[in-house]
């Protein structure tokens, strides 16, 4: 019960600064933020705060998260790939509104942890992958959305290559030395894209870390 009153009032607070969609407000009521947080700052989990996470990496703030969620625009979309899993916050976020989620994580310790709260919460239409996620995940493409949790200075052919045609990457890119949230849609062999809000997202890296 203490933790539903803690979830709403994080959603009421995200609601004043960002209005959600209904399905977007019932997917934040219904994750336990808590459990993706490290120990250390568990009475912090329902703040409006990005927390630490181990391997330099961070758990965006809740708005972050409502806000990547709401502009993918994910009314009807059956299929999402994450790139960047991170806490895994955002993919158990993503499960309670589309039927899968496909997540992949370059450092291994963190994927591991994810893998056991999807695990422990039951979350079983989230499927993760330990790979470079600039690389995508061919396997299940194509993608009616892509999200791409790091900033890059460009985002990677292939995965505009691996996006269903009529949907949409969301992915913060790096322009004139600011962050800049951008929305990119795919129709037929062209891509349009437009800038949403300045954003602040670690940067991409190459390769995995075990």
């Amino acid at each position: 019960m203490v933790k539903e009153l803690q979830r709403r009032k994080m959603v009421e607070q995200i609601q004043q600064k960002f209005p959600l969609d209904p399905r977007v407000e019932k997917a934040f009521l219904s994750v336990d933020r808590e459990a993706f947080v490290p120990p250390g700052f568990r009475h912090l989990a329902y703040t409006l705060d990005a927390l630490p996470l181990q391997e330099q990496q961070w758990i965006s703030s809740p708005l972050t998260v409502a806000k990547m969620t709401q502009h993918l625009e994910l009314d009807g979309v059956d299929k999402v790939l994450e790139i960047g899993c991170g806490s895994g916050y955002q993919a158990a976020i993503l499960s309670k509104i589309v039927r899968r989620v496909f997540t992949i994580e370059r450092i291994e310790p963190l994927l591991r942890e994810a893998r056991e709260r999807f695990r422990a919460l039951g979350m079983q239409n989230i499927f993760t992958r330990y790979d470079d996620g600039q690389r995508g995940w061919k396997d299940f493409a194509p993608y009616e959305r892509i999200l791409f949790s790091a900033t890059a200075e460009k985002v990677p052919q292939v995965l505009f290559d691996q996006l269903a045609d009529g949907g949409i990457l969301l992915a913060p890119v790096d322009e004139g030395g600011l962050q800049i949230l951008t929305r990119y849609y795919k129709r037929g062999d062209s891509i349009t894209s437009e800038a949403i809000e300045p954003c602040l997202f670690v940067p991409v890296l190459d390769g995995t870390q075990r």
